[in-house]
């Protein structure tokens, strides 16, 4: 006789996705309903418009938002960032990396099931046209079951040409925020052979969009999507998470009109929370890798409680501890870990961002070279200045001395510099020898654009007086 007990965790041995020739299971999920859906609707809602609408936020003519992983170059809320502000970018990496650590620790998978783009997308866009054109679940699998009639021909036609269309503008709005709204109203409105490459890359994440949401589906967040393996290391006994809560609803058994038994549990085997959930898993199993917290379950449990007039919350946002020990929410030695470390960076971060400049000045001596004679009892110094502009500003450089009677004297072309691009120059600084009474003079360079001081740069100036001196 088969032990019930030694075979409960058999579920983990498979993905409920796949079947037991090893074949894909597809999943039919029943359209979900109720007060956690509705929350979810109007927030995705507001998600889809910001998405949308960030490509077309300008701020001082420049995007407000650009991701151009391409060239290395990033616009963050307004502030531009370039291969210059590596280090910045790398630390707000790994700040949100921890948060993101810090935020499964504390509430489980509920990016996914609320913000994540493929959940929003696939549950908020996709399956409700799919809903609208072919019914509920048990449509579905009617209609693909049927042999290929004209209204089947015509549903799936119509359904998979909106998923089409919708995918391609997803991939446009990508592009945007790589490229910019205006690149890519050129490519869209000029001529096709102008922008070959970014009209291929248009209809490749078109392809790879429509593919993802029309077949793929939720195997992206259980086979792709890394996040959800994370929770194996990350979640604790103390997490919340959307759980089942076995202590009220064990054992489970069916009811029967006017039936009165203290013995079995809340939970009715009634089936309905697997029905809704979009990766075909039973969360009266525990946690598992496959969940998204939808909070499809929960919405369909509350129904049915509600109309065997027990209370709600058979399924619910809660800790295993919670419902195991009665205990609450408290701060554990990880979430404080992490919220330390967390902190840290934050302060770091900006910390570097607020003493971060426009422009990065410096000034070198040339290497190998120490002073130059010069005609009329003068000596020179060469110097390599190096001029990081981050902005988009295009202007000319001047350089003045402010603590010397001297002049400098630019080698070659004047300086000039460009949006986003770094401005080399080499000049000499020019000195009365009257002006040297030691073998190195501390100096400041005044670097100007027009009228607008730049910055002040500190340097030293090699003369021959303390040789002399010495001698």
């Amino acid at each position: 006789m088969i032990d019930p007990e030694a075979n409960k965790e058999n579920f983990r041995d498979s993905l409920g996705i796949v079947n037991q020739e090893g074949k894909r299971k597809w999943v039919y999920p029943k359209k979900p309903s109720g007060r956690f859906y509705n929350a979810r609707t109007i927030f995705s809602v507001f998600l889809l418009i910001i998405l949308f609408a960030t490509p077309f936020i300008k701020l001082n003519g420049r995007p407000f938002l650009l991701l151009n992983i391409i060239d290395r170059n990033f616009i963050l809320f307004g502030i531009p960032f370039g291969p210059h502000d590596f280090y910045i970018i790398v630390i707000a990496m790994i700040a949100v990396i921890v948060f993101i650590i810090l935020f499964t620790v504390v509430f489980g998978r509920v990016f996914c099931g609320w913000a994540c783009p493929q959940t929003v997308f696939l549950e908020m866009v996709f399956r409700k046209i799919e809903y609208f054109i072919e019914g509920n679940a048990g449509r579905q699998r009617q209609l693909n079951s049927e042999p290929w009639t004209k209204v089947k021909i015509f549903k799936k036609g119509f359904k998979h040409s909106i998923f089409f269309a919708i995918s391609f503008i997803i991939s446009n709005m990508l592009l945007a925020y790589i490229i910019g709204i205006d690149d890519l109203a050129k490519i869209i409105s000029d001529p096709p052979y102008q922008h070959t490459a970014g009209l291929l890359a248009m209809f490749i994440f078109s392809g790879i969009f429509y593919w993802i949401f029309a077949f793929f589906r939720e195997q992206a967040c259980i086979l792709v999507c890394p996040y959800g393996r994370l929770q194996g290391v990350l979640l604790d006994r103390d997490s919340i998470v959307i759980a089942y809560d076995h202590v009220r609803g064990e054992p489970r058994g069916k009811i029967r009109k006017n039936e009165v038994s203290e013995i079995k549990g809340d939970c009715i085997d009634c089936n309905l929370c697997v029905d809704v959930c979009p990766t075909g898993i039973d969360i009266r199993n525990g946690i598992q890798l496959e969940c998204v917290n939808c909070t499809a379950c929960i919405d369909a449990c509350d129904e049915v409680m509600d109309k065997i007039k027990r209370p709600r919350g058979l399924i619910k946002y809660a800790s295993v501890n919670s419902i195991e020990k009665q205990t609450k929410f408290h701060l554990t030695p990880r979430i404080i870990s992490y919220s330390i470390v967390l902190l840290i960076l934050i302060t770091v971060l900006g910390i570097l961002i607020s003493s971060r400049t426009d422009y990065d000045i410096n000034i070198f001596r040339t290497p190998g070279l120490l002073f130059q004679e010069q005609p009329d009892n003068k000596i020179s110094n060469l110097y390599d200045l190096n001029i990081v502009n981050k902005t988009y500003n295009k202007m000319p450089v001047s350089l003045k001395l402010e603590n010397l009677n001297g002049e400098i004297k630019v080698i070659g072309n004047p300086i000039y510099l460009k949006e986003q691009e770094i401005a080399v120059s080499k000049f000499m600084v020019i000195l009365p020898k009257a002006e040297l009474h030691r073998m190195s003079t501390p100096f400041i360079i005044d670097v100007y654009s027009n009228k607008m001081l730049l910055g002040k740069i500190t340097s030293s100036f090699l003369g021959p007086v303390a040789i002399k001196d010495k001698k």
